[in-house]
């Protein structure tokens, strides 16, 4: 987890392409990382769900657990 958590830091204000256990896929900027979990402001053209963008987290996009994420890449890596 730790990697990840690294990986995410490293990542901070660019686009990615999150994966998770559940099959989702999330691209976007990361907006903040803590310990435990990574905000992602989504891209509403590549499928992005827009949540969060009001109340609690406002402006930074929705919190993914780090532990439900299986894989992260940057996403200009599949978008070019």
């Amino acid at each position: 987890m730790n990697n990840l958590y690294n990986q995410c830091c490293r990542y901070h204000g660019q686009r990615v392409r999150i994966n998770c256990r559940d099959g989702s896929v999330h691209v976007g900027e990361i907006t903040r990382v803590s310990r435990n979990r990574v905000w992602i402001r989504p891209d509403a053209e590549f499928g992005g769900y827009g949540l969060g963008w009001f109340g609690e987290g406002f402006g930074v996009g929705f919190g993914i657990a780090l532990g439900a994420i299986t894989g992260i890449a940057l996403a200009s890596v599949f978008f070019w």
